[in-house]
């Protein structure tokens, strides 16, 4: 994990302790955790969205690929 080992994250975490007090840290994570959920969640629907608006593309130009079945009616054989 970033290449910390437990001593520097026990220094970090102390130090977070130290500078915001015990009573606000489970109000943070909690902030925190939140935001976390909300990025992911935004970037699941814009993942999904794009990936439907490339389905129906691909859909529909699949339909103009230029062979209909029909004779053709230029005259050409």
């Amino acid at each position: 994990m970033f290449g910390l080992g437990p001593w520097e994250l026990l220094l970090i975490f102390l130090a977070v302790l130290l500078l915001f007090g015990a009573k606000r840290l489970p109000e943070i994570a909690q902030g925190l955790g939140k935001g976390i959920r909300e990025f992911k969640k935004s970037v699941k629907d814009t993942s999904d969205e794009i990936k439907s608006s490339l389905d129906t593309n691909d859909s529909s130009s699949a339909g103009k690929s230029g062979s209909s079945g029909k004779p053709d009616d230029t005259g050409k054989h």
